[in-house]
């Protein structure tokens, strides 16, 4: 048996943002995938049902689905971006408890989204810790290659100078952790804490026991704080 790998090494920490630095149950993701689904609704002029197929069938092929309606429907990203991210923020709220555990991490905090930047920055805002973070990699910096394609997770790599061997990589969706672990950071898998109902695909759950997921959380600044206080 492969025993995980650990921590000690660690100076880059990389965050996912959606449904791992707030928890599942807010379900802020929802609201997103409403709007994608208008979105690709009003673009190909069919109905919310057919929207709705061609959006899940666009993000388990693409990533993501607005790449699939560059790719096919020749989409501008800004325009879907500015729309689909256009949500009430308000359910978001203050995690002192997170935000003390991410501050006392050692070495450098990185967020690599398939988000925007601006989604980015609504959400930390509304967490209470967005100073905590050193940089921001969103589906821009990626030119609209989304996780989890392995170009996206080397570019990443590239532009902030970050040894993947010495690095750990935080996501609620375990393919996303594919390639990280492939390339040599530890990977943490955060998944609902099972208390609340959330609104997820039934693949966005799977994966907790793939080889490629070092360890699982459902809570992320107790798992954190331990790393800073270990038993």
């Amino acid at each position: 048996m492969t025993l995980p790998r650990t921590f000690a090494h660690v100076d880059t920490w990389v965050f996912d943002l959606d449904n791992t630095l707030y928890p599942h149950h807010v379900n802020l993701w929802q609201q997103v995938d409403a709007r994608i689904g208008e979105f690709v609704c009003n673009w190909l002029n069919v109905g919310p049902d057919e929207a709705r197929n061609i959006q899940k069938d666009y993000y388990r092929r693409f990533g993501t689905t607005m790449r699939g309606m560059m790719t096919l429907h020749g989409v501008s990203a800004d325009d879907y971006l500015a729309y689909v991210h256009k949500i009430d923020h308000s359910p978001l709220e203050p995690n002192p408890a997170l935000g003390e555990a991410i501050a006392k991490l050692s070495g450098r905090k990185l967020i690599l989204t398939n988000g925007s930047v601006d989604h980015v920055d609504a959400v930390l805002a509304r967490l209470g810790f967005a100073s905590h973070f050193d940089g921001v990699f969103d589906i821009i910096a990626a030119e609209f290659e989304p996780k989890p394609a392995a170009q996206t997770y080397r570019k990443f790599l590239s532009d902030h100078s970050v040894d993947p061997t010495r690095a750990a990589m935080f996501e609620d969706l375990a393919r996303n952790l594919t390639v990280p672990h492939a390339l040599g950071m530890t990977t943490v898998l955060v998944v609902p804490d099972g208390t609340k109902e959330v609104v997820r695909e039934d693949w966005e759950l799977e994966g907790r026991d793939a080889a490629h997921v070092d360890y699982v959380t459902d809570d992320l600044a107790g798992f954190l704080a331990g790393l800073s206080h270990p038993t």
